[in-house]
C-alpha cells in the first residue's frame, strides 16, 4: 500500500509541475517551493513516508546530496562555453575564493559573538553555509555558448566552484573541534586541504575530461566505434573524476566541474579531405549517428547529447533533494534558533562578502546588488552538514547546526524563488 501511495504522490507531483510550470512562474513560485511543501507533507508531520532523522541517517542524506551536487556541477561545466583563460572567469573566481572565504569569516564572527558557539563550531557553520548552490540556482543559469550573459555566468561559476572551495573551511572547523588532523601550525590543512585539494581537483578533472573526450571523439571519427550510450559517458566521467580526485586527496566536486568544462572544450578532429555538413542549423536534418561519427561534428554532437541527458537528471536530483529537505524539517528545533541570524546572513553578510571580494573590479553597483542577493543556499550546505555529523560532532551541536542550516535553506528557497521570475525578465535586458 505504501509503495502505491508513493507512486501516486510522486507521479502526481511530476505531472503537475509539467502542466503548471508557466502558471507557477506568474505566481512567483518555483518548483523547489512546491517540492519543499510536498516533502514536508511526506515527512513525519503528515504522511510519515519519509522518516530520515538527520542525526541517525546522515550517511544516506550525505550520499544523496553528494550525488545531486555531482550531477549539477558536471551539467554546469558542460554549459559554460567560455575558454578557461578568458577574463570573464575573474568574477566567478573572486566570488568563489575571496568572497566565500570572507563569508566564512563573517559567519564565524556571528557564530562566536551572537550564537555563543566555540570557534571551531562557528568556523564549521561558516563552511556549511558559505557555498551557493548550483542545483537550486538552475533557474538562473548561464546559457550555452561562447558569449553568455555576464551576470548569469558569474552566478553559475560561483555556485559551481565554491562547493569545492568550501571544503577546506569545513575541515578547518572540524580540526578546531579535534575531529580532523590540521598538522603542526596548521601546515597539513594549508598544503593538503586548501592548496592541493583545490588545485588538484581542478587539474585532475580537466585532464580526465579532456583525455576521455578526445578518446571518444577519436574512436568515433576514425573507427566508427563508441557511438551512442552518451548517458553512460556522462555518468562514467563523473564517477571517474570524483573517484580519482578523492583517492588523491583532492576535491571531487571541483574535479567533476572541471571535467564537464574540459569535455565541452574538446575540439573537433577533422579528417583530411573531409568537409563540414554545414552550420549548426543545417546539420539538424542529419541523424545522430551521422553527426556523432563525423569528424567535423562529433565533439559537438557528443557534448549536446551528454548535456541533454544531464539536464533531465539534474531536475530529478533537485526534486529528490528538496523533497528530503522538506521532510527532515520535522527534525529541526526552531525554538532554539536565533531568528535574527537568517536575515543577517542573507541580507547583510552575503552582500558584505561579495562587495569586499569584488573591490577593484569592474562590476557595476547593479551587478553587485544582483550577485549579492542571488546567493542561493541548498544542497551543498546539506552535504557538508551531513558530512560534519558523520565525523562525530556532538549531538547538541548537530541539532543546532541542522536547525540553522535547514531553516536558512528554506528561507533561501522561498525568498530567492519568489525573485527568480522577475529576475529572469530583467537580467538579460540589464546585463550584457
Amino acid at each position: 500500500m505504501q509503495d502505491a501511495l508513493w507512486s501516486l504522490l510522486i507521479g502526481t507531483l511530476l505531472i503537475t509541475m509539467v502542466l503548471t510550470g508557466t502558471i507557477l512562474a506568474r505566481l512567483l513560485l518555483s518548483g523547489a517551493m512546491i517540492y519543499l511543501c510536498a516533502g514536508f507533507a511526506l515527512g513525519p508531520e503528515w504522511f510519515g513516508l519519509i522518516t530520515l532523522d538527520p542525526l541517525r541517517h546522515a550517511d544516506v542524506l550525505e550520499h544523496v546530496a553528494g550525488a545531486a551536487l555531482l550531477i549539477s556541477l558536471f551539467t554546469v561545466g558542460l554549459r559554460m562555453g567560455v575558454p578557461l583563460l578568458d577574463r570573464r572567469w575573474i568574477v566567478p573566481l573572486r566570488l568563489a575564493f575571496v568572497s566565500m572565504a570572507i563569508t566564512v569569516g563573517l559567519v564565524a564572527l556571528a557564530g562566536v559573538w551572537g550564537l555563543r558557539m566555540p570557534i571551531g563550531a562557528a568556523v564549521l557553520l561558516g563552511g556549511i553555509l558559505a557555498p551557493t548552490d548550483p542545483v537550486l540556482a538552475s533557474g538562473i543559469r548561464t546559457e550555452r555558448g561562447a558569449d553568455p550573459d555576464r551576470l548569469r555566468f558569474s552566478l553559475a561559476g560561483e555556485g559551481s566552484l565554491n562547493d569545492g572551495t568550501a571544503f577546506p573551511f569545513v575541515m578547518l572547523g572540524l580540526g578546531l573541534l579535534g575531529l580532523h588532523e590540521l598538522g603542526s601550525a596548521n601546515l597539513r590543512w594549508v598544503l593538503i586541504d586548501l592548496l592541493w585539494g583545490t588545485a588538484g581537483g581542478l587539474l585532475i578533472g580537466a585532464a580526465l575530461g579532456a583525455l576521455i573526450g578526445r578518446l571518444v571523439v577519436y574512436l568515433r571519427t576514425r573507427h566508427r566505434q563508441a557511438v551512442g550510450l552518451d548517458e553512460f559517458l556522462a555518468l562514467g566521467l563523473i564517477a571517474i573524476a570524483y573517484g580519482v580526485a578523492q583517492l588523491c586527496l583532492a576535491s571531487g566536486f571541483l574535479a567533476v566541474f572541471a571535467a564537464g568544462l574540459a569535455l565541452q572544450r574538446v575540439e573537433e578532429q577533422p579528417s583530411k579531405g573531409s568537409a563540414s555538413l554545414g552550420t549548426s542549423k543545417e546539420v539538424h536534418g542529419h541523424t545522430y549517428k551521422a553527426l556523432a561519427a563525423h569528424s567535423h561534428h562529433a565533439s559537438a554532437a557528443m557534448t549536446r547529447a551528454v548535456h541533454g541527458f544531464n539536464v533531465q537528471l539534474e531536475k530529478l536530483a533537485e526534486l529528490t533533494l528538496v523533497l528530503l529537505i522538506g521532510a527532515i524539517l520535522a527534525y529541526t528545533e526552531p525554538s532554539a534558533l536565533s531568528w535574527w541570524f537568517i536575515p543577517l546572513f542573507l541580507v547583510v553578510l552575503r552582500p558584505l562578502a561579495v562587495t569586499a571580494g569584488m573591490i577593484g573590479g569592474s562590476s557595476s553597483l547593479y551587478q553587485l546588488a544582483m550577485i549579492s542577493w542571488f546567493g542561493i543556499r541548498g544542497v551543498g550546505s546539506v552535504f557538508y552538514l551531513m558530512y560534519a555529523i558523520r565525523q562525530g560532532i556532538t549531538s547538541a551541536l548537530a541539532k543546532q547546526l541542522t536547525t540553522i542550516t535547514l531553516i536558512t535553506i528554506v528561507a533561501s528557497i522561498v525568498v530567492h524563488g519568489a525573485c527568480r521570475a522577475p529576475a529572469d525578465e530583467t537580467l538579460g535586458l540589464s546585463i550584457a
